[in-house]
C-alpha cells in the first residue's frame, strides 16, 4: 500500500489555498486531484490559485444557504456575482432573481461555468431566472465587448446590468491581498455606475495560520479583508455612502457542508451620501 505523508510532511506554499470541498473531473487530472502510486484520484490538501475557481468552497455553499433564506431579497432582482468559480452561488441567486450575470476570468473557468449553467438549468426553469456567464476582469478598468471574445458583454447586457442590478455577490475571493484589493476597487467602480442603490452581500472563511515570519497563528488574507471593508466605510466626500454591517449567520442550513465558526457574511448597503455637496477637484479613492 502507497505511504500517505503525515500532515508534518505536507508543505503549503504561498500561492496555494487550503481545499474543503472539491469537484472530481476525471478527465481534467490537473484541475483538483492528483493521482497516488496506484493511480487513483485522491484528494489534495490544497489548491494552487490558478485553480481555486475550480472548486466549491464553503464560502459560496454559505453564501447560498443565505440565499435560500433570504428568499424576498432576491425575488425578481438583477443579481452580479464577482468571482463565480463553478457558479454554484449564481445558480441558486437564478432560482429567485430574474436575471444574474455570472462572472469571473479565464475562458477554461467560465466554459466550466456555462457548462454547469446548462447542466443545471432546470433549477432556473420554474421561476424563469437566466443566468449570464460573462467575463470581468478585477484588474481592468472596463467591460470586454470584444465580439471575437468568448464571454465578452454585448451593449445590451451592459446597459442592463448598470441600469437594473441591485445585489453584488462575492464568495470566497479574499484569500490573496492583491486580489481582495482589486475585488474592492471593482466593487467601488460598479458602485458609481449603478443607476440604483444596491447591496453587496461577501462570505469570507477566517483562516488561521501559523506563519514563521510570526511564530504565530494568524489570519493575513482576513485581517487584509477587514482593513478594506474598514477603508470602503470611511470614505467621505463623495456621493456615494458604504454601511458596512456583519450578517448574523443564526439562519437555516439547507446545504451539505461544515458549517464551521469561521465562516462570516458581510453585507454593504451602498446608498446616495445625505446632504452631498460636491468638493471641487475632490474625488474620494480607496487607498488599497
Amino acid at each position: 500500500m502507497a505511504r500517505t505523508p503525515a500532515m508534518d510532511e505536507v508543505t503549503f506554499r504561498s500561492d496555494t489555498v487550503l481545499s474543503d470541498v472539491h469537484l472530481y473531473t476525471p478527465n481534467q487530472r490537473h484541475l483538483m486531484v492528483r493521482l497516488n502510486s496506484m493511480g487513483q484520484p485522491e484528494h489534495t490538501m490544497a489548491t494552487p490559485l490558478e485553480d481555486v475557481g475550480k472548486q466549491v468552497w464553503r464560502g459560496a455553499l454559505f453564501l447560498a444557504d443565505y440565499i435560500l433564506f433570504q428568499w424576498d431579497l432576491f425575488q425578481g432582482r438583477t443579481v452580479l456575482e464577482l468571482g463565480a468559480g463553478t457558479g454554484l452561488t449564481s445558480l441558486v441567486a437564478a432560482t429567485v432573481a430574474q436575471t444574474v450575470y455570472c462572472t469571473d476570468v479565464g475562458a477554461d473557468l467560465l466554459a466550466m461555468c456555462q457548462q454547469n449553467i446548462a447542466l443545471n438549468s432546470h433549477l432556473t426553469a420554474p421561476g424563469d431566472g437566466v443566468v449570464k456567464v460573462r467575463e470581468l476582469d478585477w484588474l481592468k478598468d472596463g467591460l470586454c465587448t470584444d465580439p471575437k471574445a468568448p464571454f465578452s458583454w454585448s451593449e445590451e447586457d451592459i446597459s442592463d446590468l448598470y441600469s437594473h442590478t441591485t445585489i453584488l455577490l462575492a464568495a470566497e475571493v479574499f484569500y490573496d491581498d492583491d486580489l481582495t484589493d482589486a475585488l474592492f476597487k471593482t466593487l467601488y467602480r460598479l458602485a458609481h455606475k449603478l443607476k440604483n442603490a444596491c447591496t453587496a452581500i461577501l462570505s469570507v472563511e477566517k483562516r488561521l495560520n501559523f506563519t514563521l515570519s510570526h511564530l504565530d497563528v494568524t489570519c493575513e488574507a482576513y485581517d487584509h479583508f477587514r482593513s478594506c471593508l474598514r477603508q470602503l466605510e470611511q470614505l467621505e466626500g463623495g456621493p456615494l455612502r458604504f454601511a458596512v454591517e456583519p450578517v448574523d449567520a443564526a439562519f437555516p442550513q439547507h446545504l451539505v457542508y461544515e458549517r464551521i465558526q469561521q465562516l462570516e457574511l458581510w453585507k454593504v448597503r451602498v446608498e446616495p451620501a445625505p446632504r452631498h455637496v460636491a468638493s471641487p477637484g475632490r474625488t474620494p479613492r480607496l487607498s488599497l
